[in-house]
């Protein structure tokens, strides 16, 4: 065995069965072993030919049913709440008073195990009079009927609309439900309009008055041309002979027929009638269908007040993506602007201006300084300290050359290097001559490089306002055309007026 289970774990997944398996079921039986102890709860057993059932009764169940041994209404009027439901029970003798053994009954209620003896027994909400027993095998007809038909069926229920504006309330207006009804409506909700139409709930006439009561508010208009939102149908509690009117066909074909929602509110909570089988949504009591159709104030203030503030967060955080969309929004519009475009392209002209006067001048400064190393090349081969030197060798030498080759030899060669002489000197002028004039073309050269150097002899930069460019031909420009013509003192603003083709 994969699982052993306990006492206490069998009882409770046997009472689970029994509770889910027969929440509400009417018995016929037997009182026997009837048992009032001082607590005000009822044990008794009900039992037949073939079995019995341990009943217990409790004492605040004891209240329901409304009508006593001899079927007559008792004198006394006051009026009693269940405490089970906060119903007003209509007045009358309860059938627990007169309950004795050897009685037979018709009881309603739930199967329970009772644990600590681990028995089932029957937890009793109604007992009555086995009087009434031809109409519990009438209703369980008419039950199996209707739902053979289609009728009870989840799937053909509307939808009740939540916190309706408009409700028609099919009862009785002198009962206590609709007074009870009447009470909490006016606590609940937002405002809600509401229209009673009269109809007998109990009664041979009952029926027909409540499906004529359904048809009218189907068919009824109100203020501003609107329908009834939700018809509700209520009745307190009361036998099950009271509540038969709920229990015919003609009633509930009349719901079915109904374009209206229906809601009922039947008895009490174990009172179940045909009615609320086809009804599109049932409620325990009358006062639980006015606790449905309309919520605590307080829940809708608190609701509000959290829409509010979800609503302040959600309008802050949208204003904050539609700031940051105007931003980059403008920051785009600043970027096309066509002012912003003539500002960066004089700004690019302004950079291409800098950038073209520094390179002249880095250009000027290394050629003035390949013109220093070469006159300090020339001076250090030709300057007059190395000439001086050279002259000493040569005094040097010619002083050797006289002691060794006496005066006629010396005379030779100092003509010889007196001719040498020249034509060393005649070299250092040319060479420094042809350095002078390397010079002066470089100058010349970098004086032409200037930028600056045409305007002030006269000549003008001209650029085309409409592509930024400088003029260099006339196809270049259009009629009508803006310039600027750059002068060395400053610009002048021109239109062009025409072109004129070749030279002038």
């Amino acid at each position: 065995m994969s699982h052993i289970l306990s006492v206490t774990d069998l009882t409770q997944a046997l009472k689970d069965v029994l509770e889910a398996e027969f929440p509400f079921i009417w018995v016929r039986g037997q009182v026997t072993n009837l048992a009032r102890p001082a607590s005000g709860h009822m044990y008794f057993t009900l039992s037949d030919a073939g079995a019995a059932l341990p009943v217990v009764w409790f004492k605040n169940s004891q209240g329901r049913g409304n009508k006593g041994a001899g079927g007559g209404e008792s004198a006394d009027r006051a009026e009693k709440i269940d405490p089970l439901t906060g119903e007003v029970l209509e007045p009358g003798p309860g059938v627990a008073a007169a309950l004795t053994d050897g009685q037979e009954v018709l009881v309603a209620g739930r199967v329970t195990v009772y644990a600590a003896r681990g028995a089932y027994q029957l937890v009793a909400e109604l007992v009555q009079q086995s009087g009434v027993s031809d109409l519990a095998l009438a209703f369980e007809a008419l039950k199996r009927k209707l739902a053979d038909q289609g009728w009870f069926d989840e799937a053909r229920k509307r939808p009740v609309p939540a916190n309706p504006a408009r409700v028609a309330l099919i009862t009785s207006p002198q009962g206590a439900a609709v007074r009870d009804f009447l009470r909490l409506a006016e606590a609940r909700g937002t405002g809600a309009a509401l229209r009673i139409y009269p109809a007998l709930v109990q009664g041979d006439a009952a029926p027909a008055q409540i499906a004529a009561a359904l048809d009218a508010a189907n068919a009824d208009a109100w203020p501003g041309g609107g329908k009834a939102e939700v018809i509700a149908l209520i009745r307190g509690g009361g036998s099950l002979e009271d509540l038969w009117a709920f229990n015919t066909e003609m009633v509930a074909e009349a719901m079915i027929r109904s374009r209206v929602p229906v809601v009922t509110g039947v008895g009490h909570e174990p009172d179940v009638s045909i009615a609320d089988f086809v009804a599109d949504k049932r409620f325990s009591t009358p006062s639980a269908v006015a606790s449905g159709l309309w919520p605590l104030r307080a829940d809708l203030m608190q609701a509000v007040d959290g829409l509010e503030a979800e609503l302040s967060r959600t309008f802050g955080a949208f204003m904050e993506r539609k700031l940051a969309q105007l931003s980059e929004l403008r920051r785009g519009l600043s970027w096309l602007s066509p002012v912003q475009r003539l500002a960066r392209l004089e700004d690019t002209w302004l950079e291409t201006s800098r950038r073209l006067e520094a390179a002249g001048r880095r250009l000027l400064g290394a050629r003035r300084e390949r013109l220093a190393g070469a006159v300090r090349d020339l001076t250090r081969a030709f300057g007059p300290a190395v000439v001086e030197a050279r002259q000493e060798r040569l005094d040097s030498a010619v002083r050797d050359l006289t002691r060794a080759f006496g005066p006629a030899e010396l005379s030779e060669r100092q003509s010889r290097v007196d001719a040498l002489r020249e034509r060393a000197t005649l070299a250092v002028d040319i060479a420094l001559g042809q350095a002078g004039r390397q010079v002066d073309v470089l100058a010349a050269r970098l004086a032409g490089l200037d930028p600056e150097g045409p305007l002030a002899r006269g000549y003008s930069l001209v650029r085309i306002e409409r592509t930024g460019r400088f003029l260099r031909s006339t196809g270049d420009v259009l009629a009508g055309d803006r310039l600027g013509v750059r002068t060395a003192d400053g610009e002048v603003a021109a239109v062009v007026a025409g072109m004129t083709e070749g030279k002038v």
